[in-house]
Protein backbone atom coordinates (compact mmCIF):
# COMPACT_ATOMS: atom_id res chain seq x y z
CA UNK A 1 0.00 0.00 0.00
CA UNK A 2 2.95 2.34 0.44
CA UNK A 3 3.20 2.97 -3.30
CA UNK A 4 -0.21 4.59 -3.18
CA UNK A 5 0.61 7.24 -0.61
CA UNK A 6 0.87 10.85 -1.72
CA UNK A 7 2.22 13.81 0.22
CA UNK A 8 3.17 11.50 3.09
CA UNK A 9 4.56 14.41 5.07
CA UNK A 10 0.97 15.60 5.48
CA UNK A 11 -0.62 12.24 6.13
CA UNK A 12 -0.37 9.96 9.13
CA UNK A 13 -2.70 6.96 9.24
CA UNK A 14 -3.32 6.08 12.88
CA UNK A 15 -5.94 5.31 15.51
CA UNK A 16 -7.19 8.25 17.53
CA UNK A 17 -8.64 8.43 21.03
CA UNK A 18 -10.92 11.26 19.96
CA UNK A 19 -13.17 11.27 16.89
CA UNK A 20 -12.35 14.06 14.40
CA UNK A 21 -14.99 15.49 12.08
CA UNK A 22 -14.80 13.51 8.87
CA UNK A 23 -16.69 13.68 5.59
CA UNK A 24 -17.64 11.30 2.82
CA UNK A 25 -18.63 11.68 -0.79
CA UNK A 26 -19.40 8.52 -2.72
CA UNK A 27 -21.08 7.19 -5.80
CA UNK A 28 -20.20 7.18 -9.49
CA UNK A 29 -18.32 10.34 -10.54
CA UNK A 30 -19.76 10.32 -14.06
CA UNK A 31 -23.20 10.66 -12.48
CA UNK A 32 -22.41 12.46 -9.21
CA UNK A 33 -21.15 15.99 -9.81
CA UNK A 34 -20.27 16.57 -6.16
CA UNK A 35 -17.98 13.55 -6.21
CA UNK A 36 -16.45 14.56 -9.54
CA UNK A 37 -15.85 18.07 -8.21
CA UNK A 38 -13.85 16.60 -5.32
CA UNK A 39 -11.92 14.00 -7.31
CA UNK A 40 -11.78 15.42 -10.86
CA UNK A 41 -11.95 11.76 -11.88
CA UNK A 42 -14.53 10.78 -14.49
CA UNK A 43 -15.25 7.10 -14.12
CA UNK A 44 -18.33 4.89 -14.35
CA UNK A 45 -17.54 2.74 -11.30
CA UNK A 46 -18.15 3.41 -7.60
CA UNK A 47 -15.66 5.73 -5.90
CA UNK A 48 -15.33 6.93 -2.30
CA UNK A 49 -13.66 10.18 -1.27
CA UNK A 50 -12.99 10.50 2.46
CA UNK A 51 -11.69 13.53 4.33
CA UNK A 52 -10.55 12.78 7.86
CA UNK A 53 -9.61 15.72 10.02
CA UNK A 54 -5.92 15.75 10.96
CA UNK A 55 -5.34 12.65 8.80
CA UNK A 56 -5.91 13.76 5.22
CA UNK A 57 -7.85 12.40 2.29
CA UNK A 58 -8.37 8.89 0.97
CA UNK A 59 -9.88 7.97 -2.38
CA UNK A 60 -11.00 4.36 -2.91
CA UNK A 61 -11.39 3.25 -6.53
CA UNK A 62 -11.86 -0.02 -8.38
CA UNK A 63 -8.58 -1.89 -8.86
CA UNK A 64 -8.60 -1.55 -12.68
CA UNK A 65 -8.82 2.24 -12.27
CA UNK A 66 -5.93 2.51 -9.81
CA UNK A 67 -3.26 3.65 -12.28
CA UNK A 68 -5.50 6.35 -13.74
CA UNK A 69 -6.55 7.51 -10.30
CA UNK A 70 -2.94 7.80 -9.13
CA UNK A 71 -2.28 10.38 -11.85
CA UNK A 72 -5.66 12.13 -11.79
CA UNK A 73 -6.93 12.33 -8.21
CA UNK A 74 -5.55 14.81 -5.67
CA UNK A 75 -5.67 12.75 -2.49
CA UNK A 76 -3.22 11.77 0.21
CA UNK A 77 -3.92 8.11 -0.36
CA UNK A 78 -5.35 6.25 -3.35
CA UNK A 79 -6.61 2.80 -2.41
CA UNK A 80 -8.67 -0.09 -3.76
CA UNK A 81 -11.42 -1.93 -1.86
CA UNK A 82 -9.12 -4.89 -1.11
CA UNK A 83 -6.86 -2.57 0.88
CA UNK A 84 -9.65 -2.23 3.46
CA UNK A 85 -11.22 -5.66 3.59
CA UNK A 86 -13.51 -6.18 6.60
CA UNK A 87 -13.38 -9.34 8.68
CA UNK A 88 -16.26 -10.93 6.79
CA UNK A 89 -14.76 -10.17 3.37
CA UNK A 90 -16.01 -7.97 0.53
CA UNK A 91 -19.27 -8.39 -1.33
CA UNK A 92 -19.24 -9.51 -4.96
CA UNK A 93 -21.32 -6.41 -5.71
CA UNK A 94 -18.96 -3.54 -6.63
CA UNK A 95 -21.02 -0.82 -5.00
CA UNK A 96 -21.50 -2.70 -1.75
CA UNK A 97 -17.84 -3.75 -1.69
CA UNK A 98 -16.75 -0.13 -2.10
CA UNK A 99 -19.05 0.91 0.73
CA UNK A 100 -17.70 -1.90 2.93
CA UNK A 101 -14.11 -0.81 2.27
CA UNK A 102 -15.03 2.79 3.17
CA UNK A 103 -16.52 1.58 6.44
CA UNK A 104 -13.43 -0.47 7.24
CA UNK A 105 -11.14 2.46 6.39
CA UNK A 106 -13.08 4.67 8.80
CA UNK A 107 -13.07 2.06 11.54
CA UNK A 108 -9.29 1.69 11.20
CA UNK A 109 -9.03 5.46 11.57
CA UNK A 110 -11.07 5.43 14.77
CA UNK A 111 -14.04 7.16 13.16
CA UNK A 112 -17.52 6.44 14.53
CA UNK A 113 -19.38 9.44 13.07
CA UNK A 114 -19.11 10.81 9.55
CA UNK A 115 -20.69 13.77 7.76
CA UNK A 116 -22.08 12.89 4.34
CA UNK A 117 -22.81 14.92 1.26
CA UNK A 118 -26.51 15.04 0.42
CA UNK A 119 -25.91 12.85 -2.65
CA UNK A 120 -24.51 9.89 -0.70
CA UNK A 121 -26.23 6.73 -2.02
CA UNK A 122 -28.53 5.02 0.45
CA UNK A 123 -26.53 1.81 -0.05
CA UNK A 124 -23.41 3.49 1.39
CA UNK A 125 -25.33 4.93 4.33
CA UNK A 126 -26.81 1.49 5.05
CA UNK A 127 -23.43 -0.30 4.97
CA UNK A 128 -21.77 2.37 7.11
CA UNK A 129 -24.51 2.17 9.73
CA UNK A 130 -24.35 -1.63 9.76
CA UNK A 131 -20.64 -1.22 10.55
CA UNK A 132 -21.52 0.95 13.54
CA UNK A 133 -20.70 4.29 11.96
CA UNK A 134 -23.20 7.10 12.46
CA UNK A 135 -23.96 8.95 9.21
CA UNK A 136 -25.02 12.60 9.39
CA UNK A 137 -26.34 14.30 6.26
CA UNK A 138 -25.17 17.91 6.05
CA UNK A 139 -27.37 19.58 3.43
CA UNK A 140 -24.90 22.48 3.09
CA UNK A 141 -21.74 20.37 2.83
CA UNK A 142 -19.90 21.17 -0.42
CA UNK A 143 -22.50 23.62 -1.71
CA UNK A 144 -20.61 26.86 -1.13
CA UNK A 145 -17.39 25.53 -2.67
CA UNK A 146 -19.33 24.41 -5.75
CA UNK A 147 -21.02 27.80 -6.02
CA UNK A 148 -17.90 29.97 -5.81
CA UNK A 149 -16.23 29.16 -9.12
CA UNK A 150 -12.49 29.74 -9.45
CA UNK A 151 -10.93 31.18 -12.60
CA UNK A 152 -10.26 27.74 -14.06
CA UNK A 153 -13.92 26.80 -13.67
CA UNK A 154 -15.06 30.13 -15.11
CA UNK A 155 -12.86 29.57 -18.15
CA UNK A 156 -14.43 26.14 -18.65
CA UNK A 157 -17.86 27.74 -18.48
CA UNK A 158 -16.77 30.37 -21.02
CA UNK A 159 -15.69 27.62 -23.39
CA UNK A 160 -18.93 25.70 -22.96
CA UNK A 161 -21.03 28.81 -23.42
CA UNK A 162 -19.15 29.79 -26.58
CA UNK A 163 -19.93 26.43 -28.19
CA UNK A 164 -23.53 26.64 -26.95
CA UNK A 165 -23.89 30.04 -28.61
CA UNK A 166 -22.54 28.64 -31.88
CA UNK A 167 -25.21 25.94 -31.74
CA UNK A 168 -27.91 28.52 -30.97
CA UNK A 169 -26.84 30.67 -33.93
CA UNK A 170 -26.78 27.65 -36.26
CA UNK A 171 -30.27 26.55 -35.24
CA UNK A 172 -31.82 30.03 -35.34
CA UNK A 173 -30.32 30.76 -38.76
CA UNK A 174 -31.54 27.39 -40.04
CA UNK A 175 -35.07 28.41 -39.08
CA UNK A 176 -34.84 32.04 -40.21
CA UNK A 177 -33.38 31.19 -43.64
CA UNK A 178 -35.85 28.45 -44.51
CA UNK A 179 -38.37 28.88 -47.31
CA UNK A 180 -42.06 29.10 -46.52
CA UNK A 181 -44.74 27.07 -48.29
CA UNK A 182 -48.09 28.60 -49.20
CA UNK A 183 -49.63 27.17 -46.03
CA UNK A 184 -46.91 28.74 -43.85
CA UNK A 185 -44.90 25.57 -43.22
CA UNK A 186 -41.14 26.11 -43.32
CA UNK A 187 -39.25 24.20 -45.99
CA UNK A 188 -35.56 23.23 -46.12
CA UNK A 189 -34.16 21.23 -49.05
CA UNK A 190 -37.63 20.50 -50.32
CA UNK A 191 -39.08 18.99 -47.13
CA UNK A 192 -40.84 20.50 -44.11
CA UNK A 193 -38.62 21.84 -41.36
CA UNK A 194 -39.64 20.24 -38.06
CA UNK A 195 -38.49 20.65 -34.49
CA UNK A 196 -37.10 17.13 -34.79
CA UNK A 197 -34.89 18.12 -37.76
CA UNK A 198 -33.51 21.09 -35.86
CA UNK A 199 -32.94 18.90 -32.80
CA UNK A 200 -30.94 16.48 -34.96
CA UNK A 201 -28.85 19.30 -36.44
CA UNK A 202 -28.09 20.63 -32.95
CA UNK A 203 -27.08 17.19 -31.68
CA UNK A 204 -24.73 16.57 -34.62
CA UNK A 205 -23.23 20.05 -34.28
CA UNK A 206 -22.54 19.54 -30.58
CA UNK A 207 -21.29 15.95 -30.89
CA UNK A 208 -18.73 17.04 -33.46
CA UNK A 209 -17.43 19.53 -30.88
CA UNK A 210 -17.29 17.11 -27.97
CA UNK A 211 -20.55 18.06 -26.25
CA UNK A 212 -23.55 15.99 -25.23
CA UNK A 213 -26.74 16.46 -23.33
CA UNK A 214 -30.45 15.73 -23.01
CA UNK A 215 -33.16 16.66 -25.46
CA UNK A 216 -32.99 20.39 -26.07
CA UNK A 217 -35.84 22.82 -26.70
CA UNK A 218 -36.92 23.86 -30.20
CA UNK A 219 -40.48 24.85 -29.47
CA UNK A 220 -42.56 26.70 -32.04
CA UNK A 221 -45.88 28.50 -31.83
CA UNK A 222 -48.26 27.54 -29.03
CA UNK A 223 -45.92 24.76 -27.87
CA UNK A 224 -43.53 27.44 -26.66
CA UNK A 225 -46.16 28.69 -24.21
CA UNK A 226 -45.47 25.75 -21.88
CA UNK A 227 -41.91 26.97 -21.11
CA UNK A 228 -40.14 23.60 -21.30
CA UNK A 229 -41.94 21.84 -24.17
CA UNK A 230 -39.18 20.21 -26.22
CA UNK A 231 -41.05 20.90 -29.44
CA UNK A 232 -42.26 18.58 -32.16
CA UNK A 233 -43.81 18.81 -35.60
CA UNK A 234 -43.59 21.37 -38.37
CA UNK A 235 -42.36 24.90 -37.79
CA UNK A 236 -44.23 27.80 -39.39
CA UNK A 237 -43.50 31.29 -40.60
CA UNK A 238 -44.60 34.21 -38.41
CA UNK A 239 -44.45 32.14 -35.21
CA UNK A 240 -41.89 32.49 -32.40
CA UNK A 241 -39.59 29.52 -31.91
CA UNK A 242 -37.79 29.18 -28.58
CA UNK A 243 -34.35 27.58 -28.97
CA UNK A 244 -32.88 26.57 -25.60
CA UNK A 245 -29.62 24.56 -25.62
CA UNK A 246 -27.86 23.32 -22.46
CA UNK A 247 -25.05 20.86 -23.30
CA UNK A 248 -22.17 19.45 -21.27
CA UNK A 249 -18.55 19.37 -22.38
CA UNK A 250 -17.25 15.80 -22.45
CA UNK A 251 -13.74 17.16 -21.85
CA UNK A 252 -14.33 19.51 -18.89
CA UNK A 253 -17.80 18.37 -17.71
CA UNK A 254 -18.93 22.01 -17.41
CA UNK A 255 -22.22 23.09 -18.95
CA UNK A 256 -23.44 25.78 -21.26
CA UNK A 257 -26.98 27.18 -21.24
CA UNK A 258 -28.39 29.75 -23.63
CA UNK A 259 -31.80 30.60 -25.05
CA UNK A 260 -32.80 32.79 -27.97
CA UNK A 261 -36.09 33.21 -29.82
CA UNK A 262 -36.40 33.37 -33.59
CA UNK A 263 -39.29 34.33 -35.87
CA UNK A 264 -39.26 33.43 -39.54
CA UNK A 265 -40.66 36.14 -41.78
CA UNK A 266 -42.83 38.98 -40.52
CA UNK A 267 -42.77 39.46 -36.75
CA UNK A 268 -46.25 39.90 -35.21
CA UNK A 269 -46.56 43.10 -33.18
CA UNK A 270 -47.63 41.20 -30.05
CA UNK A 271 -44.49 39.06 -30.23
CA UNK A 272 -42.35 42.15 -30.77
CA UNK A 273 -43.85 43.74 -27.63
CA UNK A 274 -43.24 40.57 -25.60
CA UNK A 275 -39.67 40.43 -26.88
CA UNK A 276 -38.98 44.08 -25.97
CA UNK A 277 -40.23 43.45 -22.44
CA UNK A 278 -38.20 40.27 -22.01
CA UNK A 279 -35.08 42.02 -23.32
CA UNK A 280 -35.57 44.86 -20.83
CA UNK A 281 -36.21 42.38 -18.02
CA UNK A 282 -32.96 40.55 -18.80
CA UNK A 283 -31.04 43.83 -18.63
CA UNK A 284 -32.71 44.72 -15.33
CA UNK A 285 -31.97 41.32 -13.83
CA UNK A 286 -28.32 41.44 -14.86
CA UNK A 287 -27.97 44.98 -13.51
CA UNK A 288 -29.28 43.90 -10.09
CA UNK A 289 -26.72 41.13 -9.60
CA UNK A 290 -23.77 41.63 -7.26
CA UNK A 291 -22.45 39.93 -4.12
CA UNK A 292 -24.77 40.27 -1.14
CA UNK A 293 -27.91 40.80 -3.20
CA UNK A 294 -30.42 37.97 -2.92
CA UNK A 295 -31.81 35.94 -5.77
CA UNK A 296 -35.23 37.18 -4.67
CA UNK A 297 -34.13 40.80 -5.24
CA UNK A 298 -32.84 39.95 -8.72
CA UNK A 299 -36.12 38.22 -9.53
CA UNK A 300 -38.05 41.25 -8.26
CA UNK A 301 -36.06 43.55 -10.57
CA UNK A 302 -36.82 41.27 -13.51
CA UNK A 303 -40.52 40.91 -12.84
CA UNK A 304 -40.96 44.63 -12.13
CA UNK A 305 -39.81 45.38 -15.67
CA UNK A 306 -42.46 43.02 -17.02
CA UNK A 307 -45.33 44.20 -14.83
CA UNK A 308 -44.49 47.86 -15.47
CA UNK A 309 -45.09 47.09 -19.14
CA UNK A 310 -48.48 45.53 -18.44
CA UNK A 311 -47.51 41.85 -18.41
CA UNK A 312 -48.15 39.32 -15.65
CA UNK A 313 -46.05 37.01 -13.50
CA UNK A 314 -46.97 33.71 -11.92
CA UNK A 315 -49.24 30.99 -13.26
CA UNK A 316 -52.37 32.02 -15.15
CA UNK A 317 -55.65 31.89 -13.17
CA UNK A 318 -58.01 29.04 -14.05
CA UNK A 319 -60.33 31.29 -16.04
CA UNK A 320 -57.54 33.10 -17.93
CA UNK A 321 -58.00 33.66 -21.64
CA UNK A 322 -55.60 32.14 -24.16
CA UNK A 323 -54.11 35.62 -24.64
CA UNK A 324 -53.12 35.92 -20.96
CA UNK A 325 -49.40 36.72 -21.08
CA UNK A 326 -47.19 35.90 -18.10
CA UNK A 327 -43.83 34.70 -16.80
CA UNK A 328 -44.62 31.73 -14.51
CA UNK A 329 -41.02 30.76 -13.71
CA UNK A 330 -38.05 32.23 -11.87
CA UNK A 331 -35.43 34.49 -13.40
CA UNK A 332 -32.65 31.91 -13.40
CA UNK A 333 -30.48 29.40 -11.58
CA UNK A 334 -26.93 28.46 -10.76
CA UNK A 335 -24.90 26.46 -13.28
CA UNK A 336 -21.60 24.61 -13.37
CA UNK A 337 -21.02 20.85 -13.54
CA UNK A 338 -24.82 20.54 -13.58
CA UNK A 339 -27.17 22.65 -15.65
CA UNK A 340 -29.24 23.36 -12.56
CA UNK A 341 -27.32 24.18 -9.39
CA UNK A 342 -27.90 26.47 -6.41
CA UNK A 343 -28.71 29.29 -6.04
CA UNK A 344 -32.07 30.15 -7.56
CA UNK A 345 -33.08 33.56 -8.85
CA UNK A 346 -36.70 33.47 -7.75
CA UNK A 347 -38.95 34.66 -4.93
CA UNK A 348 -37.11 32.38 -2.48
CA UNK A 349 -33.60 33.20 -3.71
CA UNK A 350 -30.76 33.42 -1.20
CA UNK A 351 -27.80 35.82 -1.01
CA UNK A 352 -25.44 35.73 -3.98
CA UNK A 353 -21.71 35.11 -3.64
CA UNK A 354 -18.74 36.22 -5.69
CA UNK A 355 -18.05 33.39 -8.12
CA UNK A 356 -21.66 32.29 -8.51
CA UNK A 357 -22.34 31.34 -12.14
CA UNK A 358 -25.97 32.09 -13.01
CA UNK A 359 -28.42 32.05 -15.86
CA UNK A 360 -30.65 35.09 -16.37
CA UNK A 361 -33.58 33.93 -18.47
CA UNK A 362 -36.83 35.89 -18.31
CA UNK A 363 -39.63 34.92 -20.65
CA UNK A 364 -43.23 35.64 -21.53
CA UNK A 365 -45.78 33.10 -22.69
CA UNK A 366 -49.19 33.22 -24.40
CA UNK A 367 -51.11 30.06 -25.20
CA UNK A 368 -52.52 31.51 -28.41
CA UNK A 369 -49.16 32.77 -29.74
CA UNK A 370 -46.32 30.96 -28.01
CA UNK A 371 -43.39 32.15 -25.98
CA UNK A 372 -40.39 34.45 -26.00
CA UNK A 373 -37.36 33.75 -23.80
CA UNK A 374 -33.84 35.18 -23.69
CA UNK A 375 -31.08 33.67 -21.58
CA UNK A 376 -27.51 34.65 -20.77
CA UNK A 377 -24.94 33.13 -18.43
CA UNK A 378 -23.22 35.50 -16.02
CA UNK A 379 -20.61 35.20 -13.27
CA UNK A 380 -20.87 37.30 -10.12
CA UNK A 381 -17.81 39.53 -9.68
CA UNK A 382 -16.79 41.85 -6.81
CA UNK A 383 -19.02 44.67 -8.00
CA UNK A 384 -21.38 43.18 -10.57
CA UNK A 385 -21.16 40.51 -13.27
CA UNK A 386 -19.20 39.20 -16.19
CA UNK A 387 -21.63 38.25 -18.96
CA UNK A 388 -20.31 35.21 -20.84
CA UNK A 389 -22.66 35.72 -23.79
CA UNK A 390 -21.89 37.45 -27.05
CA UNK A 391 -24.96 36.59 -29.14
CA UNK A 392 -27.43 39.26 -30.23
CA UNK A 393 -30.98 39.07 -28.86
CA UNK A 394 -32.94 39.90 -32.02
CA UNK A 395 -35.90 37.86 -33.24
CA UNK A 396 -34.56 38.18 -36.78
CA UNK A 397 -31.72 35.72 -37.47
CA UNK A 398 -31.36 36.04 -41.24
Amino acid sequence: MGRRLKHTNRYVFHLMSTFPRSTIRAGIPQENSALFHATQFAVGDPVVYLEIENQGTTCIVRDVELDRALSAVEADRIAVPADFTPEGGLSADREIATAQSAAECLKQSGISTITAHRSLPLSFAHVLREAGIEVICDLDFGIRERRQKNESEIEKLRQSQAVTEEAIAMACQMIARADAAANGTLIVEGTPLTSERVHAAINIFLMERGFSGPQYIVSGGSQGASCHHHGDGELRTGQPVIVDIFPTSQATHYCGDCTRTVVHGEIPSEIAEMHAAVFAAKIAGCAAIRPGVTGAEVHAATTKELTDRGFHTGFPPENASLSFCTMPHGTGHGIGLDVHEPPLLDATGIELLKGDALTVEPGLYRKDLGGVRLEDMVVVTEDGIENLNRLPESLNWK
